[in-house]
């Protein structure tokens, strides 16, 4: 499935539940994921790892 498919079968099902709430929660985790995934090299990952 395409990427753009994901996310707009995840807004429908959001949008037809009721379930905006859910989008502020998924965009955190997607933002700390990327974070983390691109501080993985970095000279700041031992400081960001303790954050967590």
């Amino acid at each position: 499935m395409a990427s753009g498919g994901l996310i707009s079968e995840l807004w429908a099902f959001m949008k037809a539940r009721k379930k905006l709430w859910m989008l502020p929660i998924i965009v955190i985790m997607v933002l700390v994921g990327a974070l983390l995934v691109f501080a993985q090299g970095s000279v700041l990952a031992p400081f960001i790892y303790t954050i967590f």
